[in-house]
């Protein structure tokens, strides 16, 4: 165990210890009289001083000392009760500590941080010790530390917090890592060098483990291009995992909106814990391990031994029970695993209580032998239990118990079109019993095959899959069997089965619906498998089109996108149309998640993958070539719809086979062997051009040579260009596949897959910003530098509204499909926060309802579409305004801020014609368009004529903008004397009209000499501007919201005075005081970083 690090002095241990092994900072000793060589005369010494001088009656064998050169104190680290229990220690600091000790340059350091680190492993023990119930106290100690060390709202929830260490160049800083549910944070303070560290989660483009010769292994966390790397953890792939599911949580729920449900388990970031996180990462691989149904969640695991009758052994394996499905998986190699519905099971028995075995039977006389399971009365009890649950009169998944034609035209019902109830290959293709040509031979031979693989391993739900079902898949399904076993391999044939008549329902509601979706579906129903017959006629065409439009109507945050077309038109040729149609909820919800949305990230993610594989499997190609993105840009098409874009029709269902009961592995794996195929060609490449042409051509030689289709349907012809002899049998392809890239495990592609799905929505987050910067630079005077910085502002205000509500406005209107610039968009208060912090002007803390109304004018001034909703380029073109523009500019902005009128729905958001879902408005956006590209320069002579109560709002803006300014008195007496000189020209003007024979009389009020503010004496009591200027904070403004006009001289017709721009504009250019603090430059730099640093903390 770690010891809390103590001096010992060697010169006085009177030889007690004997060092076992050695080096330069530390000592492994074993105490005389244990161990090898017996005891003796020193070990019976030894034993007497033991039992007399040491208090606890028992000393520990052995222990690690902490040294450092030419020093006599050492220090005791840790201590053991067996050489196997202290030699794990001593390797843990070979690994983790020599290597790093060598960047110090003091002894004092390097014992400083030996130090450092021996606490923070004991920490790390005592807080893991507790299982899995966190100390209450410690974790509570914990969290009031985070709330204090980093300041961040106290909403936001601790999940964990691990010993570590940071590394700033090559010193490390030993610390602790605290992860939220927002936030990855770092604090250290060692020799007076503090280190604090905060990233929220949806910064961080890159997570991953790392080694390297300094450092054993870390993980690296990279944010906004920076690496930060974290090493010596207790307890490494547990803190990696942990801040894994944080990230993608993170970004899952703030940027992928399209595959974030409400009903997620980890919806409210308010109550998200470590072991939720690690229940939620269990359910997640379990589904994904066993294609079951999303709602799905693993139960209970159990240890044992399955009975394999066809080999007559017992395997070891998992049990795995979830609500309604009973799993296995071999453990040993055998590549075992079975999934048996519990609406299946007939029967729970316990033959054999010596063994511990119980056996499960099932429907069609089967039943299957566990054994050696720790607790099987138990698990039979839970099956028992489940089973009743789940017996409902539902029609059997077995696939090969079809429904009768008539059960499904009751499913459909009398209203809805005719639903095929046959494959399309069936119809259009039937095959001919009597026909005896070799590929038909052939063909029954794989029929036999598979029926023997039946009759050994059973049929349908409850069909071991093994090694040789996978080489039956290698080498191609049947024709007649294709439909099932998609439907088996996938766990689509569960779906169907606990969902009878859903299919039936949904067509109900959706046919002859009109949305944007069905508009594309549409479009794309011609240009599905055109060449072959079924697609020619209605038939074919309208089960697409019913199958397409349903899955739309299922699953609107998808609907439908470009890919899905062609992949159905292939279901649909082998399996009838609710199959088809589930195995399309399969592949989109759980076999491809996130391929088929609006921006392809699950593709994206994948290319991702495919490109690390061939860094790790194609090392030439990689040297030749410079950027390996060529590669993703090219084989996009072949994930998107699994080869069949661009192999022939009869080669491409092979490769289904191979997907759907291998998954995405299966693609990686045949993308990797038409690469190292052509390897040599491409190898001679000078462009990518040319290497583009020859995958086509290669494509093109693809053959099925045992295809049993027909030639009328078959795709496949060989160039006139190339000889008969470069020809490439897709079975030969597949098998090289796996036998050469085979090593490719589940495990290792699921990894892979998340720690590139951080990059890729990263740089897909990238392009936003830079196209939105692109944009905006036309109309600002902002550096590029401070542009990127005040976008980095900017969408983080758009999260902070986000990070602890599970509902809130900004995220239910963040779309990645709207245009660049409206991706991202502010709400009033989100507005309101972040425009207070950049303000150029320090604003008057005293006066808290003028200055909310000032920022909530300034949002509706800068909404211009009116639609309760800012861009960045309506917010930062309105920012351009007070930082970089003119006099004239900064003042127009204030007098129209002061004309906004006053509204009762102030924060209610209007979405614009081009969001939403639905149809879109093409020429009322057009218009809109128009309209912005025809906006001119605004005239100050346009401006309308600003009224009395709204000129003393602009008045008491101006008095709350030079608070606290060096000129504060200047400025405060300029406004007066520019308030007074404007009311006496209105004053004249006034008179002047009513003198004049030709005018109409004045309505206005008249102003009488006696309430005309003295120029020389702004402070006198009858000034309207005196209360505003005698208080130094301009708190005491109050007296300018009462009317100017004497008592005794009401106003005649009820209207107030008024002042045009130019008036105002020209007085105040008169005050040199005013247009120097105006015309001063402000300070961007410092103001984006005042604002960095309180945009968290001012959050509320």
């Amino acid at each position: 165990m770690w010891l809390r690090p103590e001096e010992v002095l060697l010169k006085s241990a009177l030889k007690l210890w004997v060092t076992e092994r050695s080096n330069r900072y530390f000592l492994l000793q074993r105490r005389r009289g244990y161990g090898e060589g017996g005891g003796g005369i020193a070990g019976l010494l030894v034993g007497t001083l033991d039992t007399v001088l040491d208090s606890t009656a028992k000393v520990a064998p052995y222990r690690i000392l902490h040294q450092t050169p030419d020093s006599q104190v050492y220090w005791s680290i840790a201590c053991g009760a067996s050489l196997e229990e202290i030699s794990q220690h001593w390797d843990w600091l070979q690994v983790n500590v020599m290597r790093t000790l060598s960047v110090f340059d003091s002894d004092d350091d390097i014992t400083s941080f030996v130090q450092g680190k021996i606490r923070g492993l004991i920490a790390e023990e005592g807080k893991s010790s507790s299982g899995d119930d966190e100390d209450p106290e410690r974790f509570r100690e914990a969290m009031l530390r985070f709330e204090r060390l980093f300041g961040l709202p106290k909403r936001e929830k601790l999940v964990t917090y691990f010993s570590c260490s940071y590394w700033r160049g090559r010193v490390p800083n030993q610390g602790w890592i605290y992860l939220s549910t927002n936030f990855i944070c770092f604090y250290s303070y060692l020799l007076g060098n503090e280190v604090k560290l905060v990233f929220s989660w949806d910064e961080v483009s890159r997570l991953e483990r790392t080694s390297s010769v300094l450092l054993a292994e870390s993980i690296r966390v990279c944010v906004h291009g920076e690496d930060h790397f974290f090493s010596m953890f207790l307890r490494l792939q547990q803190t990696y995992l942990l801040m894994q599911q944080l990230a993608d949580y993170a970004i899952t729920r703030l940027f992928d909106k399209e595959t974030f449900s409400m009903d997620h388990p980890l919806s409210d970031p308010l109550h998200i814990t470590q072991r939720a996180l690690e229940v939620h990462a269990r359910n997640q691989a379990f589904r994904s391990f066993f294609r079951l149904p999303q709602e799905e969640n693993l139960c209970e695991v159990y240890e044992s031994f399955l009975w394999v009758p066809f080999n007559h052994y017992n395997t070891l394996g998992k049990i795995c029970v979830s609500e309604r499905y009973l799993c296995f998986a071999s453990q040993d190699g055998s590549q075992c695993h079975l999934i048996v519905p519990l609406r299946e099971v007939v029967s729970v028995e316990l033959p054999d209580r010596s063994s511990r075995a119980l056996s499960v039977g099932v429907r069609g006389t089967r039943a299957f032998r566990f054994s050696e399971v720790r607790d099987f009365e138990r698990l039979a009890a839970t099956i028992r239990r489940k089973c009743s649950a789940s017996s409902s009169p539902q029609h059997s998944a077995s696939a090969q118990l079809p429904l009768c034609d008539d059960e499904e035209d009751v499913m459909v019902g009398q209203t809805q079109p005719a639903v095929s109830t046959e494959a399309l290959m069936n119809v259009f293709h039937p095959q001919d019993a009597e026909n005896l040509d070799p590929k038909m031979l052939k063909e029954r031979m794989k029929e036999q095959s598979w029926q023997i693989h039946f009759a050994e391993y059973g049929r349908g739900s409850g069909m071991f899959c093994t090694k040789k079902t996978r080489d039956l898949v290698v080498r191609g399904v049947p024709e007649t069997l294709r439909g099932e076993l998609w439907m088996l391999f996938s766990g689509a044939v569960n779906d169907m089965a606990t969902h009878p008549g859903y299919y039936a329902a949904l067509l109900d509601e959706c046919m002859g619906s009109s949305s944007l979706a069905c508009d594309e579906i549409e479009r794309d129903l011609h240009r599905s498998l055109p060449e072959h017959p079924a697609f020619q006629t209605d038939t074919g065409i309208s089960a697409l089109r019913r199958v397409l439009t349903a899955y739309a109507h299922r699953n609107p945050k998808i609907g439908y996108c470009q890919a899905m077309n062609i992949l159905t038109s292939v279901l649909l040729l082998y399996a009838k149309e609710e199959e088809a149609f589930w195995l399309l909820v399969a592949v989109c919800e759980r076999m491809l998640p996130d391929y088929f949305n609006r921006r392809i990230i699950g593709a994206l993610v994948d290319q991702a993958v495919f490109e690390e594989l061939i860094r790790d499997h194609l090392t030439a190609l990689t040297d030749h070539m410079t950027d390996l993105s060529f590669f993703s840009s090219v084989s996009l098409s072949w994930f998107l719809t699994l080869f069949i874009s661009v192999l022939p029709i009869e080669s491409a269902v092979n490769v289904v086979d191979c997907f759907f009961f291998d998954g995405i592995r299966a693609v990686l794996q045949l993308a990797l062997a038409v690469l190292h195929y052509n390897m040599d060609s491409l190898l001679c490449c000078h462009d990518d051009a040319e290497a583009v042409t020859i995958l086509n051509r290669f494509f093109d030689s693809v053959t099925n040579k045992d295809s049993p289709l027909p030639a009328t349907v078959q795709q496949a012809s060989a160039p006139a260009n190339h000889k008969p002899a470069q020809s490439v049998d897709i079975s030969d392809l597949i098998r090289e596949a796996y036998e050469r890239f085979g090593d490719i495990r589940w495990e290792e592609v699921e990894s892979m897959r998340k720690r590139n799905k951080l990059y890729v929505i990263q740089t897909l987050e990238e392009t936003t910003k830079q196209n939105v910067l692109r944009v905006v630079a036309q109309d600002v005077k902002f550096s590029a530098s401070q542009l990127e910085e005040l976008y980095l502002l900017f969408k983080r205000q758009h999260f902070i509204s986000c990070y602890w509500s599970v509902s809130s406005p900004s995220l239910q209107n963040h779309d990645p499909s709207l245009p660049y610039l409206d991706q991202y968009q502010l709400g009033q208060s989100q507005f309101s926060a972040l425009f207070t912090l950049l303000l150029p002007w320090a604003p008057n803390t005293h006066s808290h309802s003028h200055s909310h109304s000032l920022t909530r004018s300034a949002f509706r001034l800068a909404d211009e579409n009116r639609d309760g909703l800012v861009n960045f380029r309506e917010f930062i073109c309105t920012l351009d305004i007070l930082y970089n523009g003119s006099f004239t500019e900064k003042l127009k902005f204030l007098f129209k801020l002061h004309l906004q009128p006053e509204s009762i729905d102030d924060g209610v958001i209007r979405k614009s014609p081009e969001r939403g879902r639905g149809k879109v408005d093409l020429q009322e956006y057009l218009k809109q368009w128009q309209d912005e590209l025809q906006k001119k320069e605004e005239n100050i002579k346009d401006l309308p004529r600003i009224k009395q109560n709204q000129f003393v709002r602009l008045s008491k803006t101006l008095y709350s903008v030079f608070h606290g300014d060096e000129e504060e008195e200047s400025l405060y007496r300029a406004v007066a004397r520019v308030t007074s000189l404007l009311l006496r020209m209105e004053e004249v003007g006034r008179r002047l009209q009513e003198t004049s024979p030709t005018k109409s009389p004045q309505t206005s009020p008249q102003i009488t000499p006696q309430t005309t503010p003295d120029p020389i004496h702004p402070r006198s009591p009858t000034s309207p501007t005196s209360s505003a200027t005698s208080s130094p904070t301009g708190t005491s403004s109050s007296a300018l919201d009462t009317p100017v006009d004497s008592p005794g001289d009401p106003p005649a017709g009820g209207e107030d005075w008024s002042f045009s721009f130019e008036q105002i504009l020209a007085s105040l250019l008169n005050e040199p005081a005013v247009v120097r603090f105006f015309e001063r430059t402000v300070d961007t730099q410092a103001l984006i970083e005042n604002a960095r640093r309180n945009q968290i903390r001012d959050t509320h």
